[in-house]
Parts: structure tokens; C-alpha cells; sequence
């Protein structure tokens, strides 16, 4: 037991992303995407939003669909496109949230071994709770940073900074460099890098080779414990010596 704790203080955080980490929104996300901008002329198949738009907060996906058409996008019209948008993803919600394999039982074990959790997301805020609530995660995340809360979305560090600093508020002394990001795109992992942490990539969103940036890149969160990503952390510890 006092090995497991002196281990546990090694892993001083774990950092998920939610959208193709904790539940398999994606397909949900097109769809919603879909019900705002068919109306507009500019709707696009589920391929090229696996291509282009994974990654993106809402936000940068209007910005990024509205510049690709050569159409001007104000900031009244972003604002209601958002709302217009999260309001019909919240209808998909309410049908019921697909997760992967192993993401409840290893939030459950970090949780019991009293390593702080936090959602580092760029969904919204209160989209990343609706999520959490369907999964039975509800209250196990003490820190949640969406979209709404940050200026500048992943691939820029802010997201991971501001989840690392509300950490800090609610458990003390955090280290970056000893919390752990599980991240599903290039965007995500370069956002936790930057901002100091080890990155484990999952394959959900993207093949392995595009994961390059992460530490550690797996295929399921079933292959995945607490010893495993204390293990990570014990053996960069010992290249860095």
C-alpha cells in the first residue's frame, strides 16, 4: 500500500478530453453541425468533417465552414449559430450518449485512488456536463474547462493551462509535467504538450501515425490502468536522469 501511494503522488493529475475520448460524439456533433449549416448552403458530408473539423471547438468550425465558402461571419451571427447549434446537440443528447470500452471503469479507478480528474474539452461547458451525466461521471470531475471558458481553443496551450490552474486551486501544489493528458487528435496533443504535460493519444478520431506527437498512443482505454500511466511517468523520469 505505501508503494501505490509514494506512486500516486508521482501521478498528480489526469486530464481527459471528452469528445472521442469519454463518449463517442462525434456523429452526434455532424449531425447537430448539420441541422445549422444545410439551411445555409453549407452542408458537407460526414467524411470531410472527420477531415477537417475534428478538433475544432464550435467556434473555429462555423469560422473555418464560413471561410472555406468566402462568406463573411460576424461575431452576433457566430454567437447565434453556436446557440443554434449546441440547442439541437442537446436534443441528440437527450436520445442517448455512445461511449468507448474501458472509459467509465478507468475514471472509477483514478477516482478511488484519489488522483484529481479534469476535462480539458472544446465542447461546451455545460455539454461536457450533459456528457459526463449520461455516462454516470456526474461530480467526479472537480475541474471542467470547455470551449466557453478560453479565448484561444487547442491547438493553443489555454485549455490544459486553465485546467491545470483550477487543479491547483482545488487539490494544492500540481506539477505539469507529472499530470497525464489523454487526448484524440493532433490539435488536443500539441495543446496538452505545450502546456507541459505527457500525452497519452488514443486512436478513436485518428490512425496512430498521426498521434506521433504523443508519449504513448493506444488503441483502447481498456489497455489502460493506473499502473500503466504511473509506469510512463517512472520511466521518463529515469531517461531524464
Amino acid at each position: 500500500m505505501t508503494g501505490d501511494n509514494s506512486r500516486a503522488r508521482l501521478l498528480q493529475g489526469v486530464i481527459f478530453d471528452c469528445d472521442g475520448v469519454l463518449v463517442d460524439t462525434e456523429p452526434l456533433h455532424y449531425e447537430a453541425f448539420q441541422e445549422v449549416l444545410v439551411p445555409l448552403g453549407l452542408g458537407h458530408d460526414y467524411g470531410r468533417y472527420l477531415e477537417h473539423f475534428v478538433g475544432f471547438d464550435d467556434r473555429d468550425a462555423f469560422v473555418h465552414a464560413f471561410s472555406e465558402a468566402g462568406r463573411q461571419l460576424g461575431a452576433d451571427s457566430l454567437a447565434g449559430l453556436i446557440r443554434a447549434k449546441s440547442a439541437a446537440l442537446a436534443r441528440l443528447i437527450g436520445q442517448g450518449t455512445p461511449s468507448f470500452p474501458g472509459v467509465v471503469e478507468l475514471v472509477k479507478e483514478l477516482k478511488d485512488r484519489g488522483i484529481p480528474l479534469a476535462v480539458a474539452s472544446g465542447a461546451l461547458g455545460h455539454e461536457v456536463g450533459a456528457f459526463l451525466s449520461s455516462l454516470g461521471l456526474k461530480g467526479i470531475f472537480r475541474v471542467i474547462v470547455g470551449a466557453d471558458d478560453v479565448e484561444k481553443s487547442k491547438p493553443d496551450p489555454q485549455t490544459y493551462l486553465l485546467a491545470l490552474e483550477r487543479l491547483r486551486g482545488v487539490y494544492g501544489p500540481i506539477e505539469a509535467h507529472n499530470c497525464i493528458a489523454i487526448e484524440d487528435t493532433p490539435a488536443g496533443i500539441k495543446s496538452a504538450k505545450t502546456a507541459g504535460m505527457r500525452v497519452i493519444g488514443i486512436t478513436n478520431s485518428f490512425p496512430a501515425g498521426e498521434l506521433a506527437g504523443a508519449d504513448k498512443v493506444i488503441g483502447s482505454l481498456s489497455d489502460l490502468n493506473f499502473h500503466a500511466m504511473v509506469r510512463m511517468l517512472e520511466m521518463r523520469r529515469q531517461e531524464q536522469r
